[in-house]
């Protein structure tokens, strides 16, 4: 019942489509980036400059993804009312944003013991 009306028609699809990669943007796209952004900063200024503007940038992009992300679910709330659903006690993007952290989580795991070069378990060669 509940995919049902998180996926009534069309557009709701759209839009939870754009709630998931919107917080995957927010949950590796957005780090990652301003990550890159400081270190190509870093050589040409100081290391307090480069983590300064990560940090502020960071936070503005943030915010401004979180009022998209929350402009995106108010439009899947309206669409799911106009439509005469009911309205769930969680949203699509409480739903979204849980599964695209989990998923997030899992593709960090993957890549950290499977291809980052990285052993978990720290290994001695010789005594």
């Amino acid at each position: 019942m509940r995919r049902r009306v998180l996926f009534a028609s069309e557009n709701a699809l759209l839009l939870v489509a754009m709630m998931f990669l919107g917080s995957l943007v927010l949950w590796v796209g957005v780090p990652v980036g301003w990550l890159w952004i400081g270190s190509q900063l870093e050589p040409v200024s100081s290391l307090a400059t480069a983590v300064g503007t990560m940090m502020i940038g960071m936070l503005l992009t943030i915010t401004a993804l979180v009022a998209f992300l929350a402009w995106l679910n108010r439009k899947h709330v309206e669409l799911q009312e106009s439509r005469g659903a009911y309205r769930p006690e969680t949203t699509a993007l409480e739903l979204v944003l849980v599964a695209s952290a989990a998923f997030a989580v899992i593709g960090f795991a993957v890549w950290f013991f499977g291809f980052s070069g990285s052993s978990p378990i720290p290994f001695q060669i010789g005594y």
